[in-house]
Formats: structure tokens, C-alpha cells, sequence
């Protein structure tokens, strides 16, 4: 028995095969994605302790002048470090009087507007204004004052007996007077190196590395 061609079976109407396609390769399994950074909050009311780096005084320093210091401890969100010791802290004066030579205090104020990370990173801040005061005037002036009435009485009694002691006492509490009123205020002063706690008045956000 003869065997039929291709050729035959194709013009007898004979249906071939269909080829069948070759398969592709499935596409790689990709694992979900490690978030490069992590986000911690600090909560507002949070309190930051600091070293002042930028002496100040009331005799010197002006409105908005900038304040420098370092973060003294470790701020933490739960286990994870927000804000690390040794991080830069800046801030401005904000308050400055200076004070009377008698009765009025001094007064500085400085408020810390943001944190300098190791690596640059600046991360915005908002705290309590932190104040300073200097000594109070007005027992100074009046040991300033004693003192001089005293002294003016001995000299006053040396010169001229009781009647000299009299004037001499008045004379010199006048004097001891004067010397309040032209001598030197009282300044208040944040000097190099004094320990500062501030609050935070608003969360602050930064962003780390995930562990």
C-alpha cells in the first residue's frame, strides 16, 4: 500500500498540527523592598538637654543673635536614637534687658530653632523661650550704702570727734549713694559650657537609617 506524501494529505484537505509555541521563562520573583529610611516623632513637651557653646550677656548681646550648643544626652523614641548626643543645636537671642542700677533685673531669653545632624541634616524645631536673670540690684545698693555711711562715720570721728562722726556719716551715706547710682548693673550672663534644658512646643520628625 502506497503511503501518502505531505504533499498528498495537504491536497486531500488534511488539517496539520498547529506548532506548539515555545514557552518563556517566568518572570523573576522580586522580594518586597526594604524602606531605605525610617521616620521617628518626638513628641511636643519633650525636653532636650543642651551645653551652651556661644557665651552671652546682657551687656552684649542683641536681639536675634545666633546661639550655638550641643545636645548633651541621647533623645530617644522608644529604643530607636531621634536626635543623638553631640548633635549641633541653633538658636536666637530673643530677649535682652539689660536691667536698672537699682531695683530692675537683667534679663536674656533664647529660643532654639533647629538641630544639625552628624550628616548635615538640618531638622527644624520649636522650643520654650529658656531665660537667664542677673542678680537683683537692690541689696547690693543698699550694702553699697551701709558700707559707705559706715565708713564716712569713722572718718568723719577721726577728723573732728562726735560732732565729725555726724557729718561725716552723712557725708558718707551721700557718697554711697552716688556710687549706686553711676556703678555697674548686674548683667545676666549664659557663659560657655552652662547646662540649658530646653521643651519642645511642637513634634519634631527625623528621619534614620532602618535597623
Amino acid at each position: 500500500v502506497p503511503i501518502p506524501s505531505p504533499q498528498d494529505s495537504v491536497a486531500a484537505g488534511a488539517v496539520l498540527p498547529e506548532p506548539i509555541p515555545a514557552m518563556e521563562p517566568a518572570p523573576p520573583v522580586r522580594e518586597a523592598a526594604t524602606p531605605k529610611f525610617e521616620e521617628l516623632t518626638v513628641a511636643s513637651d519633650s525636653v532636650i538637654g543642651l551645653r551652651i557653646d556661644t557665651a552671652l550677656t546682657s551687656e552684649r548681646a542683641r536681639v536675634e543673635d545666633a546661639v550655638i550648643a550641643s545636645v548633651t544626652r541621647d533623645v530617644r523614641v522608644g529604643a530607636r536614637i531621634a536626635i543623638p548626643a553631640g548633635a549641633r543645636a541653633e538658636g536666637v537671642v530673643t530677649l535682652v534687658e539689660r536691667g536698672g542700677r537699682l531695683r530692675d533685673r537683667a534679663r536674656l531669653g533664647i529660643r532654639f530653632t533647629s538641630i544639625v545632624l552628624e550628616d548635615g541634616t538640618r531638622v527644624p524645631i520649636e522650643t520654650e523661650t529658656v531665660y537667664r536673670e542677673g542678680d537683683d540690684p537692690s541689696g547690693e545698693s543698699a550694702a553699697k550704702v551701709s558700707a559707705s555711711a559706715i565708713g564716712g562715720a569713722i572718718i568723719g570721728g577721726i577728723l573732728g570727734g562726735a560732732k565729725g562722726a555726724i557729718l561725716g556719716g552723712t557725708t558718707g551715706a551721700g557718697a554711697g549713694s552716688a556710687a549706686v547710682l553711676v556703678g555697674g548693673r548686674n548683667p545676666a550672663r549664659l557663659p560657655s559650657g552652662a547646662p540649658v534644658t530646653v521643651r519642645l512646643t511642637s513634634p519634631v520628625t527625623v528621619t534614620v537609617e532602618p535597623q
